[in-house]
Formats: C-alpha cells, sequence, structure tokens
C-alpha cells in the first residue's frame, strides 16, 4: 500500500529531514528566499503552535526606507537587505542563527551568500565557509559599474539599463550609491 506524502512535500516546498535537523539545533533559523523581483530574508524560531518570525526585511523596503534605486534583486541589492536584517537582529540582541535556504540551490558566490555575507558583516555569527561568499567588488556592485562603462561604448546603455535610466540613475555609480546606502542602515 503505498504512503500519502505530506502535502508541502508533495508540492515540493518543504524538506521535512532538513527542517528537522536544523530545528534541532534549537537557534533561530536564518531564512534566505529569492524571487525573480525580490529578496526576502528573516530570522525565525521555532514554536509549537507556528514559527515565530524575530526579524523580518526584503530589497523593497531598501527602495522605500533607504532609497536604493539601483535594482532588488542583485548582489549589492542581496547584500544589503541582509545587513539590514543583521542590524536589525543586533537591536534585538540576536547573536547567532542557523542558515536556512530551502530548495533553492546553492551557488558559490550567488545572491544568497551575498546575502549571508551582509548579515555576517551587520555583526550575526552563522556558522559557514568563507569560500562560498562573492568577492568585495562583486557586493558593491564594481562588476555591473564596469558592464555599465562597457556598454556606454558599445552605444547600447539606454536599451539594457532602461529601467536605471527611468529613475534617473547611472549603472556606473553603483559602488558609490551601495555605500551611501550601506551609511544610511548604519
Amino acid at each position: 500500500m503505498k504512503r500519502v506524502e505530506f502535502r508541502r512535500k508533495r508540492e515540493g516546498k518543504t524538506d521535512y529531514k532538513k527542517r528537522l535537523n536544523l530545528l534541532l539545533n534549537e537557534k533561530p533559523r536564518l531564512i534566505i528566499r529569492k524571487s525573480l523581483k525580490n529578496m526576502t530574508i528573516q530570522l525565525i524560531e521555532y514554536n509549537e503552535k507556528g514559527d515565530k518570525i524575530l526579524v523580518s526585511a526584503d530589497s523593497k523596503e531598501l527602495e522605500k526606507k533607504f532609497e536604493w534605486k539601483a535594482g532588488r534583486t542583485n548582489l549589492p541589492a542581496a547584500y544589503l537587505t541582509g545587513y539590514l536584517v543583521g542590524k536589525k537582529a543586533a537591536k534585538k540582541g540576536i547573536k547567532c542563527a542557523i542558515l536556512d535556504i530551502g530548495l533553492g540551490k546553492s551557488i558559490k558566490g550567488g545572491r544568497l551568500y551575498a546575502s549571508l555575507k551582509g548579515v555576517l558583516d551587520a555583526g550575526l555569527n552563522v556558522p559557514c565557509s568563507e569560500d562560498i561568499f562573492p568577492s568585495e567588488d562583486a557586493v558593491k556592485g564594481v562588476h555591473i559599474a564596469n558592464y555599465a562603462q562597457k556598454l556606454i561604448k558599445e552605444g547600447k546603455y539606454e536599451k539594457i539599463f532602461s529601467s536605471y535610466v527611468k529613475k534617473g540613475i547611472k549603472a556606473e555609480d553603483i559602488p558609490k550609491y551601495f555605500e551611501e546606502t550601506k551609511k544610511k542602515i548604519d
């Protein structure tokens, strides 16, 4: 007789073995989720009646509160969202957590690990390897600025960075915007 699995497992939303191992640590979970338009980061504590959200931030908050206009899904935005969560956690007295990326793919140097780097730089202790983080230049958006400079020379800048042009910002100045926004978060 075939056993019916839990609904969330059938839908591909939850890996219960992994979740159980994370819950046995008895530390808050640092949950990082990415979508095509947004990054969401939460610190969640297990409770029998339902998980309790201790701290939460998403990249929309960067736009609204800190005037970040350089996109919500790039590496600098991911880092700044993580940095914001780390600062909020420090204010609440949270010192350590366990990383939970769910069913997301673990890609070295990707947005998930840029967010984690932001959380660590804000002072939260999360056990991880230093090899997984993107470079400092990538976190600051230097690679985007270099690409924008290349496109200006080729005459394709307005087409590729049209959303930046509409917002009135220059893609080649992203490292400067990054530093300004990081200071606002502090």
